[in-house]
């Protein structure tokens, strides 16, 4: 269903494009693509701006900068468990792990950029995922 959703949505989206007549219901549908993927997490997005700054820091190959600051990153999502978790366990527990991959691989005795970043990425491309941006 996702696929076709996002066949209907990109079909709509070249024809808007063009200039052409849109009925509201097709113009919507990217919108609609968006809440059947979303997870009932809810809004992630102050954990997104934490983990989107330790990105950057990791980008600058700033690896102890990064590793202190996803630390607000940790504390602030266990925290947060007790509301979130009750919403969507397996959802919480896709981003709760891939929280604790970033995690690991910036606490590693010898943490590396490139599987930093990689971490970071997937960490990333989960949360969109998890608020319907995927």
């Amino acid at each position: 269903m996702q696929k076709a959703l996002r066949s209907i949505a990109a079909s709509a989206f070249a024809i808007a494009s063009t200039g052409a007549f849109v009925p509201a219901s097709v113009a919507l549908l990217p919108q609609a693509a968006a809440a059947a993927t979303a997870s009932k997490l809810g809004d992630l997005s102050a954990f997104r701006t934490v983990a989107s700054d330790v990105s950057a820091l990791v980008d600058k190959g700033d690896l102890t900068g990064a590793r202190k600051r996803i630390k607000d990153l940790e504390t602030s999502w266990d925290e947060a468990e007790a509301g979130l978790k009750p919403r969507a366990a397996a959802d919480w527990h896709i981003v709760d792990k891939a929280i604790d991959h970033a995690l690991e691989d910036l606490r590693a005795s010898n943490p590396t950029v490139a599987q930093c970043k990689t971490s970071m990425g997937s960490l990333l491309r989960t949360m969109d995922q998890m608020s319907g941006k995927n």
